[in-house]
């Protein structure tokens, strides 16, 4: 079977403007990959070049073994989309949004929205109505809409955004639980901390795919050497002293404290030693678990992609 996503130097233009710019990449069945990066950063408009939305000035792809400008009916029905916007009905109840689009998707399994509210947690809500719903349950109830085909692709656009963490968290259960299912899972976010949770991650910065491969294997080709966390004083002068040190790659404020990334082979002493030597006050100097924020800095400053 072919993989769920295949492109090839995938690339669109609005006038002088490159939104996506050559991207390649594939996914393959039964994956979790979450395309991280800013906003404006391409991401909504590859997912809308891959259900065929939009039509790119270059390049192609594939999906579920479909082309993505020939063939847009055959993928949207063996796909679910939700998007930024969730597409819902507020004078509905959730119940009601879900038998629509069970009718627009033509399922006539008449337990198939039972089933939904069940398997996403809706059956307590299901009688309210989706304008009165707080952004969590909304989340949900869109997700409902998206999976109620039973679709072997699901593309999440920005599913969690604006929604706390607790909701975040059993958002991505929800996620995990369909995977075991076998339903393959595209997902954009903003959200550095979520990106851990992808099997594997593309980052995106100005239309450019700087890389794809898993978190760990991401932190271990893209940073130069280790994190550090350093609690220095007075915090601002400490922070300029510390970008200037030797073999410090990039030093940033994270919130009272300072974070670190330096080349390989740099030490504790020798942190210390610089800061102590301008004349700050240092506290304590602890190497850190390197995350993808880092990973993403480190690219987006070096302005290069790092090999897939």
């Amino acid at each position: 079977m072919p993989p769920p996503i295949q492109t090839r130097n995938l690339t669109k233009r609005f006038g002088d403007f490159t939104a996506v710019d050559n991207v390649t990449f594939t996914v393959e069945r039964g994956e979790v990959v979450g395309y991280l990066g800013p906003n404006g950063s391409g991401k909504t408009t590859t997912i809308r070049m891959l259900l065929g939305l939009l039509r790119p000035n270059a390049g192609e792809a594939r999906v579920l073994g479909f082309d993505a400008c020939t063939q847009t009916e055959k993928i949207r029905a063996r796909t679910g989309y939700m998007s930024q916007k969730f597409a819902l009905y507020g004078d509905l109840t959730v119940r009601e949004n879900l038998t629509f689009y069970a009718g627009v998707y033509g399922v006539r399994d008449g337990g198939r929205v039972d089933a939904v509210l069940e398997q996403v947690g809706l059956r307590e809500v299901q009688k309210e109505r989706v304008e009165a719903l707080s952004t969590g349950w909304r989340q949900r109830t869109a997700l409902g809409t998206a999976i109620i085909h039973e679709p072997e692709l699901l593309f999440l656009d920005e599913p969690t955004s604006g929604v706390d963490p607790n909701a975040r968290r059993t958002f991505w259960d929800l996620i995990y639980a369909l995977v075991e299912e076998g339903v393959t899972v595209f997902v954009t976010t903003h959200y550095m901390d979520e990106a851990e949770y992808c099997q594997r991650v593309g980052i995106m910065r100005q239309g450019r795919l700087l890389a794809m491969d898993t978190p760990s294997a991401l932190k271990e080709r893209a940073l130069p050497g280790p994190a550090w966390e350093v609690s220095a004083q007075p915090l601002l002068p400490a922070l300029e002293t510390l970008g200037k040190c030797p073999q410090v790659a990039r030093a940033g404020l994270a919130g009272d404290h300072l974070r670190a990334i330096t080349a390989r082979g740099v030490s504790a002493r020798d942190l210390r030693a610089c800061l102590q030597q301008a004349g700050m006050k240092v506290q304590g100097v602890e190497e850190a678990a390197p995350t993808l924020e880092d990973v993403f800095l480190a690219l987006a400053r070096g302005g290069n992609s790092a090999p897939e």
